[in-house]
């Protein structure tokens, strides 16, 4: 044995490694004729490890729970709280299965890059399979049935241990190391429902069926020729319950959330393989889009740097410090151009289901370009608390379906303007109190936001009269001057014609 070894080692070291690929292929083609067994591998990552094969995911859900009775070693993980863990295979292990009176062999193993370095942690480019092998006799019954049946009860398991997830994308200096990943996750568990939604009934019908109808859109899309993918536009003054419509829309359709930083992506080419890497059935964040990135401003940079074109021929150095300087406090060079691309461009359509949602307090300072329609089909306006959604709110907080107050609240409403956040603020019970000190705290509450607001809005009505005052003073000094020197030059010349 010892002396295979070292054959071996010495094998590795000073035989050619061109004559050696020779060798390989060449022995392994021999081996062929006397070994009665087919293997097929299936590998994590394909296309150059730019995304996770769905096989791979499937063959790992169905040997997880084909595994646990034969498999000496296995990985332990938890699926959903107060559920039993989920075990699968650990690397370098083997277990047998059997289909139709057919047995096969499954083995779990990786490749490590061979390096020269002595480090206590894998390197980043290890790469994961799983290998099937079967007798040659069997070719057909495996390849045309029994992949066939692991695939689909792989995506079974799948859905049913699935587990909804909110996601964050890491900076793209923590993309590479071991287990890296260039998206972090938390199990997704908020419990806003549309029900729960504090917005009209009639809008929020509209919303719920709009979704429907995508989710169960799959051959439309294709018939049609675009993309599934579908935009929304939330939009309104902060409070107004923007973020709770994404968690409804997520629980409603069941997918998961990818909240995009759009700050940390350093360009448009990080953008787009944090968008390789989203799956279907979920949706796309990106919050307050207007503070995210100076998209609206651009454009207009653009035409300025034209116009100080001159300047920069002028004095090149200076401009070069200023432009790195930017650069360093900008951070970000996501372009629109490149935003755009990402929403509706070649790389939205890797992949299907996906919903992209953009939210912004000030609609009026995004590009047109950017939620035109067909980009952003959707547009939604969250505002102020109306009744209707009032009613919402004291069911969920209070329980309170009608009470001797909500014609006064009703009144209120129709003549100030707060935001359900605020309704809810006031209508959260404290400590032990009452339905009816809530809805007395929210009443004081509309009154004197309704004082403040008429208040504010005497103050404005006085500074545009004092405005209009001193600029109608200011046209009447002027008036009076140039009449005065029209006057003044009319003397002199008469003055002239009479001494003549």
């Amino acid at each position: 044995m010892t002396g295979l070894v070292l054959a071996w080692v010495m094998f590795e070291q000073y035989f050619p490694y061109q004559l050696r690929g020779y060798l390989q292929k060449y022995s392994q083609k021999l081996m062929s004729y006397a070994y009665p067994y087919i293997q097929v591998t299936f590998h994590e990552f394909t296309s150059e490890r730019l995304k996770r094969s769905e096989a791979f995911s499937a063959i790992q859900n169905y040997l997880g729970s084909n595994s646990t009775k034969t498999a000496k070693r296995l990985k332990a993980d938890v699926v959903r709280n107060n559920e039993p863990v989920v075990l699968t295979m650990d690397d370098y292990e083997e277990v047998t299965d059997v289909f139709e009176g057919v047995k096969v062999w499954w083995s779990s193993s990786k490749t490590v890059p061979k390096t020269q370095s002595i480090s206590f942690y894998p390197v980043a480019d290890e790469r994961r399979y799983y290998r099937l092998t079967f007798h040659k006799s069997h070719r057909d019954v495996i390849t045309e049935k029994y992949l066939e049946h692991v695939l689909k009860e792989g995506k079974a398991i799948a859905v049913r241990n699935r587990q909804r997830k909110l996601f964050t994308n890491n900076p793209s200096e923590k993309w590479y190391g071991w287990k890296s990943t260039k998206w972090s996750h938390v199990v997704f568990e908020h419990p806003a429902t549309f029900d729960t939604l504090a917005m009209e009934t009639k809008k929020k019908e509209e919303i719920k069926k709009d979704l429907t109808k995508f989710s169960k859109g799959k051959d439309y899309y294709a018939k049609i020729g675009k993309a599934w993918k579908r935009g929304y536009l939330l939009y309104g003054p902060p409070g107004t319950g923007k973020s709770t419509m994404i968690s409804a829309m997520a629980n409603f359709l069941d997918y998961d959330v990818y909240d995009l930083e759009l700050t940390t992506v350093k360009d448009n080419s990080e953008l787009r393989k944090l968008l390789i890497e989203t799956t279907g059935k979920s949706i796309i964040v990106i919050e307050d889009i207007d503070c995210s990135l100076d998209l609206t401003g651009q454009r207009k940079k653009t035409e300025k740097d034209d116009d100080d074109k001159s300047d920069k021929e002028k004095d090149p150095v200076s401009e070069k410090k200023k432009e790195a300087e930017d650069e360093r406090k900008s951070g970000s060079k996501v372009t629109l151009s490149g935003l755009l691309n990402f929403i509706d461009g070649l790389w939205s359509a890797c992949g299907g289901e996906r919903i992209i949602v953009f939210t912004t307090n000030y609609v009026d300072k995004l590009d047109p370009a950017l939620i035109r329609r067909g980009r952003m089909d959707k547009h939604i306006e969250l505002s102020y608390c109306c009744f209707e959604a009032f009613k919402v709110l004291a069911k969920n907080y209070l329980e309170l379906k009608s009470h001797e107050t909500f014609g006064k609240i009703e009144e209120l409403l129709g003549e100030t303007k707060m935001t359900p956040a605020d309704v809810a603020e006031n209508l959260m019970p404290r400590s032990d109190e009452e339905d009816e000190e809530c809805l007395k705290r929210l009443i004081e509450g509309l009154e004197t936001a309704k004082e403040e607001a008429r208040k504010k809005a005497e103050e404005e009505a006085v500074s545009k009269a004092e405005k209009a005052d001193k600029e109608g003073g200011e046209t009447s000094s002027q008036v009076a001057k140039e009449n005065c020197e029209i006057s003044a030059e009319e003397a002199k010349e008469n003055g002239v014609i009479a001494g003549g």
